[in-house]
């Protein structure tokens, strides 16, 4: 009787604990926590080498692990609807701990409405592998009013 009463005793706060890990940061899927809005200033004059721009504002960032990495997926919203060609584009920086993206986009052939939030929502993504990511402690993607970081 005793046994089971210890043997029950040690699977409960073993199944207890359980909640704690998936908070913790031994979780992979907390390697990154909640992305964060920081507003910027960009150059207007600014002209992309693929003759793209930066989309007007970002709206999420999320990172998720894979089993080779993680998936970096932004939302851009840009002024109107039918911007297209979207891309995050890796900039070098000097701190390895910091991967930085440009998300940039191609506009509107012919002018176009603006609707609703939803209808000019554009996703764009990038992968980085287990090795790319070594020594990473933040990530960071550009609009031309913000940027949004996320921070493990």
């Amino acid at each position: 009787m005793r046994k089971a009463l210890l043997t029950a005793l040690a699977l409960s706060l073993t199944l207890s604990a359980c909640a704690r890990v998936a908070d913790s940061r031994l979780n992979p899927f907390n390697w990154f926590g909640r992305d964060r809005s920081q507003t910027i200033e960009v150059d207007e004059t600014l002209v992309t080498a693929d003759g793209r721009q930066l989309v007007a504002e970002i709206s999420e960032l999320a990172v998720d692990p894979t089993p080779n990495g993680a998936i970096i997926r932004a939302v851009g919203l840009p002024p109107t609807q039918a911007f297209w060609d979207a891309d995050l584009v890796r900039i070098e920086t000097n701190d390895p701990s910091v991967v930085i993206y440009e998300f940039r986009v191609l506009p509107p052939v012919e002018p176009r409405a603006q609707s609703t939030q939803q209808s000019r929502e554009i996703i764009a993504a990038a992968a980085l592998s287990n090795r790319q990511l070594d020594g990473v402690r933040t990530i960071v993607v550009r609009g031309r009013s913000n940027e949004r970081v996320v921070s493990r």
